[in-house]
This record gives structure tokens, sequence and C-alpha cells, in this order.
């Protein structure tokens, strides 16, 4: 079975059709998706959306589905993509906890920061796919 013949069964069991005419189904323009999320899960699909690969009216009720339906459990692989949805999604920090790790964290001083950030102290994941050092990494982000 080919990767698009995977992905269009995996979809169905969300109930989520490619190219169907639902706010929640996936519009595919670029047919390497496929093998593009098998072989990077999130990044790739990030990434191939940011390309134009791929739309979805309603990506909020897209990804909705795709958590529950549980497909984690029928694909290897798969729990990355959607751990990494759920994680975006929820975020179960409390305001008390909040405060206690911020005051820990953030109320260091400059220092330490200057040591392991960029030459600009962003504080944010560097995106690294053609980067060889961390201020490229984080300028080909911000670009």
């Amino acid at each position: 079975m080919n990767a698009q013949e995977k992905a269009k069964q995996l979809l169905k069991q969300a109930g989520i059709t490619i190219n169907g005419n639902k706010e929640y189904d996936i519009h595919v323009y670029n047919n390497k998706l496929y093998k593009r999320v098998f072989a990077q899960g999130t990044l790739g699909l990030g990434e191939s959306y940011m390309d134009g690969w791929w739309d979805c009216k309603r990506l909020d009720l897209f990804f909705d589905k795709l958590i529950r339906a549980e497909l984690r459990k029928n694909v290897k692989g798969f729990p990355i993509f959607i751990e990494g949805i759920k994680a975006r999604m929820v975020n179960l920090q409390t305001l008390k906890r909040a405060y206690k790790v911020g005051k820990e964290h953030y109320d260091l001083g400059n220092e330490l920061y200057k040591i392991m950030l960029d030459k600009r102290m962003i504080y944010s994941c560097g995106y690294w796919k053609h980067a060889k050092t961390l201020n490229q990494a984080q300028e080909h982000k911000l670009e």
C-alpha cells in the first residue's frame, strides 16, 4: 500500500476525506505530501502546509478529529504527531505553578542567557534545516 492510500485509510478512521467537501477535510495540492508526513511527522506536516501543499478550511476541527480518532494506536511513528498536536492545544500549567517557574527561570539575569542564546538573545527554538550555527538557525526562524 502506498503512502497516499495509507493516509486515506487513516484519515477515514477520523472521518476526514482527502479533497472532500466538509470544512475539516484536507485538500491536497501536492501528492508528495503523504511521503513527507510519514517521513518527517509534524515538521513535514507543518512545512508542507506552509509550502502550500495542502489546506483545510477549519484546521481546528481537522486536528480535533485526528486527536479524537486516536490514530496513534494504529500507526507506529504517528504518536509523535498526535502528541505534538495535543501539546500545542492543551496547556495544563496552573497560575501558581507558572509564577513559581517564572520566578526560578526568568529571574536568573542575563549572564546565563548570553552564554546559551544567539546574538539577539532570542529565547525560542531556531529553524535548523539548513543552518550550521545557532545564529543562522535563529535568522532562518525569523525569516
